[in-house]
């Protein structure tokens, strides 16, 4: 098998753990396989970059003396976001000669801004989509996943992503046994598609201010089989259902009825990659109440209906 070279290029204002993630599992897949990958760092002028944290990381070399790489890894950080023009030439020029070409976060700015992502499907930090269309309308982006293919470039969503998707290419290239290996030892999960959620529906809704408001999150989250119309939840929030779903939609950014399908969709989801419960139980235990109520939610939201989401995302191995 012939080496690959692995270059992660770097500046300042650049996240630590953009780099450092993706690094980390192509070093333990080395080690698993010695001669697999060569693990290279350069900067545009070759000397050491600050990261946003404060670290210091010292690159192997210049971007003007490196040949292409196998995959080339441009990490995020605010550096990213305002990028220095000689980072961007030299990744508009050797971006297309390599033959994975690979953003972490906001490292997907900089392909952009190279016009490498023009008519393509990519992703970044969900904090930034928008920033990121607003200004590059010639890209689809799309928010949700955690990390998207389109050909040979592959772009992921915030900070720890770049590990999801650093897995994903050793697995290409190793196997799934040699990926599982070094998420082991990382102490991370072989277990999320690129098309899984960047964030859960708790993380995406606020937290509300008022203790209530945020009884009633706890119990939709701890109860999704239960009667979570909205009478029923302003009843436990002590409000009237108008005053009540005002109030919800306020404090977290989403009205009742929205977060109660995400709540319902992310239990089903998780059930469907982690057990063997059925069809049906799993429709009942997460509030659809029926495999077809089911199956119209997964149909709409993600395309697939659960037998298939079952098929495609429930690895074959638990760690």
């Amino acid at each position: 098998m012939a080496q690959r070279t692995v270059l992660a290029v770097l500046f300042d204002g650049v996240q630590s753990l953009d780099v450092t993630g993706p690094v980390e599992v192509f070093a333990g897949a080395e080690l698993l396989s010695p001669g697999t990958y060569r693990i290279r760092t350069a900067s545009p002028d070759g000397t050491p970059v600050r990261t946003t944290s404060g670290l210091t990381l010292v690159p192997d070399e210049s971007l003007d003396g490196v040949s292409d790489p196998h995959t080339l890894l441009v990490p995020g950080g605010p550096g990213s976001l305002d990028p220095d023009p000689r980072l961007v030439d030299w990744v508009r020029e050797h971006g297309p000669r390599a033959v994975r070409l690979v953003s972490v976060c906001t490292g997907a700015a900089v392909l952009a801004a190279a016009g490498l992502l023009d008519g393509r499907r990519a992703t970044t930090h969900w904090a930034h989509c928008d920033r990121l269309a607003r200004e590059h309308p010639a890209v689809e982006i799309d928010p949700d996943p955690v990390y998207v293919r389109d050909g040979h470039i592959a772009t992921s969503a915030g900070v720890t992503a770049g590990i999801d998707l650093a897995l994903a290419l050793v697995e290409e290239d190793l196997g799934r046994d040699a990926a599982l290996a070094i998420a082991r030892h990382l102490v991370v999960f072989l277990r999320r598609p690129g098309n899984q959620a960047q964030f859960s529906a708790q993380l995406e809704a606020q937290i509300a201010h008022r203790e209530p408001l945020r009884d009633v999150q706890r119990f939709i989250t701890e109860r999704p089989d239960a009667d979570l119309t909205v009478e029923a939840l302003a009843a436990r929030a002590r409000l009237s259902p108008r005053h009540f779903a005002r109030a919800f939609r306020d404090e977290t950014g989403m009205t009742p009825g929205r977060y109660v399908d995400r709540v319902r969709l992310e239990h089903a989801r998780r059930l469907l990659e982690d057990t063997t419960d059925g069809i049906e139980e799993i429709s009942r235990t997460s509030g659809y109440g029926t495999p077809e109520a089911m199956r119209r939610a997964f149909v709409k939201a993600l395309g697939t209906p659960p037998a298939e989401y079952r098929r495609r995302f429930r690895p074959a191995t638990t760690p």
